[in-house]
């Protein structure tokens, strides 16, 4: 076989394979090793041209390779031999101690200067400048014409081939992009939970971009679902809404960004921003709902109280009017612990200390009050019904009992036992009255227990419900 058929021959065979995939990266990989076959070459380099960055990068080797943990190698067109082949779009060869030349550009990470000769082509798209690669012997070698020309004609062929697979690697990149940007508008539309919200953000994001860690970080400096680490890179979007800023999306990776990624990142991050006022939207309507509810709740109870109040006869307007006042109190404190603790629950322990010094400051008692409260919590409505008839019991000791008041509150055997003791006279039987018949009904119908009275050297009232 002559040398213009074997080159034929080689060249059919060798665009026949890169022509065999869309893989980008496989096709690159199949280019190098194919090259250097052709060419019965020791190592092939494939460089792609960023026209971004205007940098040829090193994509693809064979017979050698890139050290890792180090840098891709880069060049721009005019440095280094490839460079210059690339930006004169012209071949170079050079048949021995081709890392002498002035124009070698050497690598730290790539051995090139193990080899002797080079041969370098641009890799042209319709005059376009689509990359450039190389062939190297480790033994000096002078290329002929003929194989100049293969070259040639092989980058030629192969230039289209590259440009479709970079297209498709696009294609499938915006796919990938929109099937990311998919999730996230399923996740802000179906969640009714803002935290459900951020963090499919976040790990939706880390996924499409290969991200060593990412978090949205709200406009007060609290950080809402950090995921990963840090990395060498990082990238901060603001998230807006209506022109104002009320977060940042926060991206790491080890290598850098593209311009692609950067815009990917903004579309989540203007998600992300929808998902924050969305989940936020829904918060506050359900707070709102919860507040007003209460309110209601509370009114009404402060209008019952009024109402028995109002029934009874022979009662001194003043006494009836600081009596209401201290109930209205009682149930505030139950609003601002559920406030500041913005829970459904409330801390016994901490209300109740509440109103024992509420109490002792608006009745000027100068008693001593010995409090023995064990850490009990309950829910908001129940925590009401409690707050009244701890006050009206304690308000009773303090201006009725001794010099001495001990509260108890204790947990046994799945009751909650509240117990306020005074070593005053004591009584010989039930006295009537508005404060007492408030406690028997709360302690009946809101908190399901019982309420008992023991009078040995002293007042002891024991209220037993259900924890």
């Amino acid at each position: 076989m002559d040398v213009s058929a074997r080159h034929l021959r080689l060249l059919t065979e060798t665009i026949a394979a890169v022509n065999s995939t869309l893989d980008l990266e496989e096709v690159l990989g199949l280019v190098a090793r194919k090259v250097a076959e052709a060419l019965d070459a020791d190592a092939c380099f494939v460089y792609l041209y960023d026209d971004h960055a205007d940098e040829l990068v090193l994509r693809a080797t064979h017979g050698t390779r890139v050290e890792e943990m180090t840098r891709t190698p880069r060049m721009k067109p005019g440095e280094g031999i490839t460079g210059t082949a690339a930006a004169e779009r012209q071949p170079i060869m050079i048949p021995a101690q081709a890392h002498l030349d002035p124009r070698f550009k050497a690598f730290p990470n790539l051995p090139e200067d193990q080899y002797e000769s080079i041969l370098a082509v641009p890799i042209l798209a319709r005059e376009k400048l689509a990359g450039a690669l190389n062939v190297r012997t480790i033994d000096p070698r002078e290329f002929s014409g003929a194989e100049i020309d293969l070259l040639v004609a092989i980058a030629a062929q192969v230039a289209q081939t590259i440009e479709h697979a970079k297209l498709y690697a696009d294609a499938q990149v915006r796919v990938s992009e929109l099937e990311a940007l998919a999730k996230i508008s399923e996740a802000v539309s179906e969640s009714l939970y803002l935290e459900e919200s951020l963090e499919a953000i976040v790990q939706t994001t880390m996924e499409a971009v290969g991200a060593t860690g990412a978090a949205l970080v709200l406009e007060d400096g609290n950080i809402a679902w950090p995921e990963g680490r840090p990395g060498t890179h990082a990238i901060r979007l603001p998230l807006r809404w209506k022109r104002r800023a009320i977060g940042e999306l926060v991206c790491d990776r080890d290598t850098p960004f593209t311009e692609q990624e950067r815009a990917l990142l903004t579309s989540i991050a203007h998600h992300a921003a929808v998902a924050l006022e969305h989940g936020r939207a829904v918060m506050r309507g359900v707070l709102a709902q919860e507040i007003h509810h209460r309110v209601k709740n509370n009114l009404q109870t402060v209008a019952s109280l009024l109402r028995l109040q109002a029934r009874l006869d022979d009662v001194d307007p003043r006494k009836a009017l600081e009596d209401s006042v201290n109930r209205v109190l009682a149930i505030a404190a139950v609003h601002e612990v559920l406030t500041q603790r913005r829970d459904e629950e409330v801390d016994l322990e901490e209300l109740l200390d509440r109103l024992r010094s509420m109490l002792m400051q608006g009745l000027g008692a100068e008693k001593t009050v010995e409090a023995k409260l064990e850490p009990i919590s309950l829910a908001g409505d129940r925590a009401t019904a409690l707050a009244l008839v701890f006050s009206e019991l304690l308000q009773n000791a303090l201006e009725h009992g001794g010099t001495s008041v001990r509260v108890e509150l204790a947990q046994r055997n799945g009751q909650v036992v509240l117990a306020i003791a005074d070593d005053g006279a004591g009584i010989t039987g039930e006295e009537p009255g508005t404060g007492l018949s408030i406690v028997r009904a709360l302690v009946r119908d809101e908190l399901r227990g019982t309420l008992d009275f023991h009078s040995n050297g002293g007042l002891r009232a024991e209220v037993v419900f259900p924890a």
